[in-house]
């Protein structure tokens, strides 16, 4: 994380190395979500700090919020390039390694520089001044994301041609949502706070349609959501991971019962938007019968009908089984069927419920109990 305290200028001592820089990226949904707004003002927040302060590339589009945010901030001119009789400004990356700064902000991190520039893209040259020990504020949309592509197209109707790869977004330092509604948009949109006028109605016939920004959103939470979960997951405290998407297992034996799980899980994974597995535990000394094994094969079509994940593990302790596949899929929500163990059995090696609450009850994670119908047979766990 790019912290506020003073730190040392990009020039080291010669004969040491260069740090690299922090990279953080202000990312949106869509244009005008205020990300160019946000860095500013972070960014004037460190400069009355201390903390040297240049502005690369700003973009402001005519907004005249996001230019009255940038004034005091010292702006690098651009580079005046000419092409085809036509003059174009692109930013002047060796402008800003000269003067050096403790920190840059660049605009439009998926820009495309003018043909023949010596790096195709913006984020490129952001690279060099991250090598140069120099830390980068940066702003982009999600719609940019390489991997979001098709499916953003899908979404929106549009191809974007502008793309930056997926690491980029990964290897940053700290990656910041700038977030407001579908209607908070729609109503800068209408006030003009986005585009001139005569582009308004066109933008919400077409990209800022209200379905796509919803979508849109959605895309950019999880996005991040997933980066933040993988970092914390790399950090464990007490055995414990830090989980932010659901993740559901469906517990089934032999019994008929099974399919009514699955389908329970199912329906309840699907109101979480979460994916599911479905686990089953052999003992390693007992041999299924054809019946049995048949009724495991049927589970397990109907679990990938489901679009799940048919988990089937070796144990002799079915709850602690069940509890390792917990730990090891990050999972949130089990789901398992009303014991159907005898009396005498649950008094003497306690319930099949009980057993597996002990061994869960760290983990926060939520345990579903689904009555079913009783069979004749007894229950395996």
């Amino acid at each position: 994380m790019i912290d506020s305290q003073p730190y040392p200028p990009v020039h080291s001592s010669p004969g040491r190395p260069v740090r690299r820089g922090k990279h953080k990226i202000f990312i949106g949904m869509a244009p005008g979500v205020g990300k160019t707004y946000k860095m500013l003002e972070e960014a004037c927040q460190l400069k009355r700090e201390g903390i040297d302060v240049v502005v690369g590339l700003l973009e402001t589009h005519g907004r005249k919020e996001t230019l009255e945010k940038a004034a005091g901030l010292e702006i690098i001119p651009r580079k005046l390039i000419t092409r085809d009789n036509l003059s174009l400004e692109e930013m002047d990356l060796e402008a800003i390694l000269a003067r050096s700064p403790q920190l840059a902000l660049v605009d439009e991190l998926a820009h495309t520089n003018v043909p023949g520039s010596p790096r195709e893209k913006r984020y490129q040259d952001v690279e060099i001044l991250l090598e140069s020990g120099m830390d980068v504020y940066s702003t982009v949309n999600i719609q940019h994301l390489e991997s979001l592509n098709d499916l953003v197209a899908r979404i929106t109707g549009v191809v974007v041609r502008e793309r930056v790869p997926d690491r980029i977004l990964e290897d940053a330092d700290q990656v910041v949502v700038v977030d407001v509604t579908p209607e908070t948009l729609e109503e800068r949109l209408l006030d003009g706070k986005i585009y001139s006028p005569e582009k308004v109605q066109q933008s919400l016939a077409n990209f800022f349609q209200r379905r796509n920004l919803i979508a849109l959103r959605e895309l950019a939470l999880r996005e991040v959501a997933d980066t933040v979960e993988e970092e914390a997951n790399e950090l464990t405290l007490s055995g414990q991971s830090c989980n932010i998407h659901e993740r559901l297992l469906v517990c089934v034996s032999t019994y008929p019962n099974a399919a009514q799980l699955i389908r329970r899980g199912a329906r309840i994974a699907s109101y979480m938007n979460a994916p599911f597995y479905v686990i089953f535990v052999d003992f390693p000394d007992r041999f299924l019968t054809k019946e049995e094994t048949l009724h495991l094969e049927t589970c397990e079509k109907l679990c990938q009908e489901f679009g799940g994940q048919f988990l089937r593990v070796r144990h002799t302790n079915v709850a602690q089984a069940i509890a390792e596949v917990a730990d090891q899929r990050r999972i949130t929500q089990i789901v398992i069927g009303e014991t159907q163990q005898s009396r005498w059995k649950q008094l003497i090696k306690g319930s099949f419920t009980q057993r597996l609450m002990q061994r869960i009850h760290h983990r926060h994670i939520d345990l579903h109990i689904i009555a079913t119908k009783p069979f004749s047979q007894g229950h395996r766990v």
